[in-house]
């Protein structure tokens, strides 16, 4: 089997771009939309629409693979590839990528998806993240269906994996309904809950963190009152360094905060996910080893995750090498091909670290099912409920593949037992 036909199509995703720095620095909201300048190169407004861009195999039997490219909602921040709009990349792939796979006898998805991950681009520098992760997207799907498998099967055998038979723990994100969205996660019963987008000082976080510790406390009596005791979920709150910036990077005082979390939170377990961004890697990686050692010495069992400066699969490595926090989030678009995704979970579990396979907001539907695959053949702590920032419509995607691959498998299971 070979691929006859290399399309694009543009889409959009589930969420939108903001640009982070320009929100950190005090743009105000305006209805859903922000006022306030760009400060992030490639950004016209502080938020505009999420853009994907749909790659489509025809293959010579007739069948048709497809994966979504897509870009984190903070793109250009962090260390990032710079904003992905859509149409500006079709020409590179139906004309620059078209040359290069049309013809291209389906192997084994560890080979082409390596292949693409480290070809370079018409300008002679890699290929965009989103264009990567799309890419390898469409061809996990394409080997599967050359081999009559589920995704899922497939990256399990090629990288020696132990497929999962029970649900991987889901993680959905509020947004800035943290109220209201809330509610639908507990209802729903989330393993994993509520994200927060603490992303201002001002306004989310509180100058001495008052905010939070508030939100927490509610949070932590929301669970009670709609779900009752029997329900244990995780706390999650991503801060986007908004306590480094609360407390002048003292790391001191930031653990001490965390303490104070722990107990709003109590009994419930919690993270805390980039408590500080100090403007590079070299810098966060010091830092959170710095906290994570001070939160063990205070004896506090807050767990830290790390995002910020931590985008390719070099960067998990090193920040697991460091052990600069209990769990690593693989923010999927950020590792551009998803064999990087695989790769770093692997790398992760093995060491002891925790792995998060995370993604952003402004994803697709389809790139979420892929998602689900890559999760059920290499085991993550959790894996983020995507796209958009609704709840119900990021559960039900990833949710309802999950169930749907695992009855399969655990029919195949019956069938060869029996």
């Amino acid at each position: 089997m070979h691929i006859e036909k290399v399309l694009a199509s543009k889409g959009l995703t589930g969420f939108y771009f903001d640009d982070q720095q320009a929100i950190k620095e005090g743009a105000k909201e305006n209805g859903f939309a922000y006022d306030g300048q760009p400060l992030t190169s490639g950004f016209t407004g502080v938020r505009q629409r999420g853009e994907s861009l749909s790659i489509i195999f025809i293959l010579s039997d007739g069948s048709i693979a497809y994966g979504d490219c897509a870009a984190v909602q903070y793109s250009g921040a962090g260390g990032r590839d710079p904003l992905f709009l859509s149409g500006g990349f079709i020409p590179i792939v139906e004309e620059y990528l078209a040359e290069r796979l049309t013809g291209r006898e389906i192997t084994s998805f560890r080979e082409m998806a390596g292949e693409i991950d480290q070809m370079p681009g018409p300008s002679e520098d890699r290929l965009h993240t989103a264009l990567r992760y799309g890419i390898t997207q469409a061809l996990l799907h394409a080997v599967a269906i050359k081999e009559k498998k589920l995704m899922c099967e497939v990256v399990s055998e090629e990288y020696d994996t132990e497929l999962s038979l029970e649900p991987i723990p889901i993680f959905a994100q509020t947004g800035d309904e943290r109220y209201n969205n809330a509610d639908k996660a507990i209802i729903k019963q989330a393993d994993v809950l509520p994200h927060g987008l603490i992303n201002n000082v001002e306004l989310k976080l509180g100058r001495k963190g008052e905010l939070l510790l508030d939100y927490t406390t509610w949070l932590k009596n929301r669970i009670r009152q709609l779900a009752g005791e029997d329900y244990q979920p995780i706390l999650h709150l991503d801060v986007y360094g908004t306590l480094g910036l609360a407390f002048d990077n003292n790391l001191e005082r930031i653990a001490e905060y965390i303490c104070q979390l722990e107990m709003a939170a109590a009994p419930y377990k919690i993270r805390i996910e980039g408590p500080v961004d100090l403007g590079s890697k070299e810098k966060q990686l010091d830092a959170m080893c710095k906290l994570k050692i001070l939160l063990s010495v205070k004896g506090v069992a807050v767990e830290i995750v790390a995002d910020e400066w931590c985008n390719t699969l070099d960067d998990v490595r090193d920040f697991v090498d460091a052990r600069a926090a209990h769990m690593i989030q693989v923010k999927t678009p950020d590792l551009g091909g998803i064999n990087n995704v695989v790769e770093a979970i692997i790398y992760a579990k093995k060491r002891g670290v925790g792995a998060y396979q995370g993604g952003t907001c402004n994803e697709t539907d389809r790139s979420a099912q892929v998602c689900v695959h890559l999760a059920l053949a290499t085991c993550p702590d959790q894996m983020l409920a995507k796209p958009g920032m609704g709840v119900d419509e990021g559960m039900m995607i990833v949710r309802n593949e999950m169930e749907r691959a695992l009855r399969i498998l655990r029919f195949q299971r019956e069938q060869a037992i029996a």
